[in-house]
């Protein structure tokens, strides 16, 4: 027992002393060079600075620390630039340093593991999917060809607004129908988001398609407190999670139609011609002849 409190008494004494020399000694050669930044607090960092509006909060931090400065949100150190001169140099000079997105709930959760152009890690599969978007689905041409799509549908919306001719009307709401409807067609090959028979489906009512597109562009904004502080995840404080989780069990039935249907359609007849997005992928994906599939 004697012998084993001295160890304990030893080893304390000994790392007390490391710490009090790392504090004399300059160890100049493992030193950097940060950017300025207040002061972070133990645990939360600088979260106790960011208010309800963080852009706000954080151009008022920047006119104090200059156009690049450093934060830390809990656990996390964040370099914020704020000029066009510094948004260069992250955006272009040094882009493929800074092109993946740290890990959060929202890739994980509500883009499967990360399989997502938005939320994957910058390597071999985003290029892949980069070249995929560049020269495939946003080409010109590509594009161009869905250009009966974006008129019928703003017909749509026009007439829509000649309806309601003298009564108040939300622009937004409809404006954001318009975009949804048009990027539905485009993506998906129906428009989700509408009430017409020709566009019906018993796997999703168009209500709660909108419920659900809400919910996902909500989630991915969210601050969620386990992102920053990971050693509070498994508590879910905000409730975050659980309804990521809850918004990928909608989703995974209403995508698996939506794949067995252009599946389907695509084994139906050799004279396949894609038609919209999944149409294109699905094409891409079985053709052994293609760049990507090397």
């Amino acid at each position: 027992m004697e012998f084993s409190s001295s160890w304990a008494l030893l080893v304390m004494a000994s790392l007390a002393a490391l710490a009090f020399l790392s504090k004399l000694l300059p160890f100049k050669s493992h030193q950097l060079k940060f950017p300025p930044g207040p002061k972070p607090w133990p645990i939360i960092g600088n979260l106790n600075l960011i208010g309800s509006h963080p852009p706000q909060s954080i151009h008022k931090l920047a006119q104090k620390y200059g156009p690049i400065m450093q934060l830390k949100f809990g656990s996390f150190p964040v370099v914020v630039a704020s000029s066009a001169e510094m948004a260069k140099e992250f955006l272009k000079t040094h882009d493929h340093v800074f092109a993946s997105r740290p890990k959060s709930a929202a890739g994980k959760y509500t883009a499967y593991n990360y399989h997502n152009i938005t939320w994957s890690p910058y390597g071999p599969y985003w290029r892949q999917g980069r070249k995929i978007f560049l020269s495939e689905i946003f080409s010109s041409k590509q594009l161009e060809s869905y250009q009966y799509i974006r008129v019928e549908e703003m017909r749509v919306f026009l007439s829509r607004l000649c309806i309601l001719s003298g009564k108040p009307v939300m622009l937004k709401d409809h404006l954001f129908r318009l975009t949804l409807s048009i990027i539905s067609r485009i993506a998906l090959g129906k428009k989700y988001v509408s009430d017409e028979s020709k566009y019906e489906t018993s796997i999703v009512r168009p209500e709660e398609f909108q419920e659900m597109l809400d919910e996902l562009f909500l989630l991915n904004a969210v601050f969620n407190i386990g992102d920053w502080i990971p050693w509070l995840d498994f508590l879910d404080l905000q409730g975050y999670v659980k309804r990521m989780k809850g918004l990928r069990k909608k989703f995974d039935p209403f995508l698996d139609h939506v794949f067995d249907e252009h599946k389907a359609k695509k084994e139906g007849g050799n004279d396949f011609m894609p038609k919209d997005t999944v149409d294109l992928l699905l094409q891409l994906a079985d053709d052994p002849n293609n760049d990507y599939n090397k």
